[in-house]
């Protein structure tokens, strides 16, 4: 596929992130206007809201945008997510005889506030890097080798929803408790062991019955777009709490996420089937087409005070060894019920060498070998101030489908709140 030409002059450079045969799903905010929907065009956002309110789009079924999220678009189901998909991409094309009804309705991105594109309604973090799950063996028992289910099936936890937060939202250091290896007791206090994951957020557009199990092409089906994702993690509250249950608080004080929902029909022309197995799976994890997708990747860290920016690391989302369908199947196979909002996190993301790995634990191998920034600071792990960038991108002929910077900002830790 080649670029797609718009009448927005700025979608049409190969360096913009969205292009039309981009056109990601965000909402927006400009002044002390209220927060609606809009579509991201080259550097500019087409408001949804009015769009719907003066009969430019109208899918037939009543109001989609009256509402702040994308959820009501969801849950319509895969024939109108193309159809609207369709409308817009008309409405922007060049050449377009609905121009000059449509130029009304666009609004600078420099100028807008961004907020989460969609209600979560649950969320669900998978442990689906091969390399990284290595790697975590390695660093927390001594040896590369992978639990023996995790050849065969896609673990996960059930995180908290109420901790997803978008781009550029503040993470507070967290609080909880610790034992180092030595001490008689646990302690309390800030984390000291501050760590990021790099990690893409499959969202689920169409849910399914309790009880009802469904196969990997329904789940591909099911899927309505992606997300870069941050899954912050306290490492060494983490340590302390994950046997026998795994993470728990660790992993509850914030995730982040992108703010734009990049479609799966964008990103079509990226597949890429997972690695080749050393096992077989079972029948039921079985896919049709590729599961993955082309996507470069890079993590940025930039501390307080400091002009300079260091990336950390380059990797791409086909390292992984199980897709968001497969993931989505397993989620369901026992008979749970999935909702529209669902978020489904894919794991850490990590290559085969350490320019490729997707969190501070494994760059800096548990604080053993601390890594220096090109600032000449060095660090194991995040300090307060630090501000954390996740950048993606697919690239095509011409033209790049990016998800926007998934920020996110480190304060410091609340004062004992159990002192007073």
């Amino acid at each position: 596929m080649t670029l797609q030409k718009s009448w927005v002059a700025s979608a049409n450079s190969a360096e913009s992130p969205f292009p039309l045969n981009n056109l990601p799903y965000g909402v927006f905010s400009v002044g002390e206007e209220d927060p609606r929907c809009g579509v991201a065009i080259g550097d500019m956002i087409f408001d949804m809201a009015q769009a719907e309110a003066a009969g430019l789009v109208d899918m037939d079924v009543g109001a989609l945008f009256d509402v702040p999220f994308w959820n009501e678009v969801m849950e319509e189901g895969p024939a109108l997510w193309a159809a609207l998909r369709a409308r817009i991409t008309a409405i922007l094309a060049e050449g377009s005889p609905d121009q000059a009804a449509a130029q009304s309705l666009l609004y600078p991105q420099a100028g807008a506030e961004l907020y989460m594109p969609f209600l979560v309604s649950e969320y669900t973090d998978f442990y689906a890097g091969r390399q990284h799950a290595e790697n975590m063996g390695a660093i927390l028992r001594g040896g590369p080798e992978l639990p023996a289910n995790w050849l065969h099936i896609p673990i996960g936890y059930n995180g908290r929803a109420s901790s997803v937060v978008v781009s550029g939202t503040p993470i507070r250091r967290p609080l909880g408790q610790m034992k180092a290896p030595d001490a008689a007791m646990p302690s309390f206090g800030p984390c000291k062991r501050l760590d990021i994951e790099l990690e893409m957020g499959a969202i689920v557009g169409t849910g399914c019955d309790i009880g009802a199990p469904i196969s990997t092409t329904k789940a591909d089906e099911m899927i309505f777009g992606y997300v870069l994702l941050n899954d912050w993690s306290a490492r060494d509250i983490q340590g302390w709490e994950y046997q026998p249950l795994g993470p728990f608080q660790g992993k509850a004080f914030g995730t982040s996420v992108s703010p734009w929902i990049v479609t799966k029909e964008a990103l079509e022309p990226f597949r890429t089937s997972v690695p080749p197995r050393d096992k077989e799976l079972l029948p039921y994890l079985a896919e049709t087409k590729p599961g993955l997708y082309d996507i470069e990747l890079e993590v940025l860290m930039q501390p307080e005070g400091s002009d300079t920016v260091t990336e950390l690391t380059k990797t791409n989302y086909s390292r992984m060894y199980y897709s968001a369908a497969q993931q989505l199947t397993h989620h369901a196979v026992g008979g749970c019920g999935m909702t529209p909002g669902d978020l489904l996190g894919s794991g850490t993301i990590s290559g085969p060498t350490k320019t490729e790995y997707g969190s501070l634990m494994e760059m800096g191998w548990a604080g053993k070998e601390p890594f220096t920034l090109n600032s000449g600071e060095q660090r194991s792990w995040l300090e307060d101030g630090d501000t954390m960038t996740l950048r993606g991108n697919a690239r095509g002929d011409g033209f790049t489908i990016g998800f926007g910077d998934c920020v996110g900002k480190i304060l410091p830790a609340l004062d004992d709140p159990f002192t007073s």
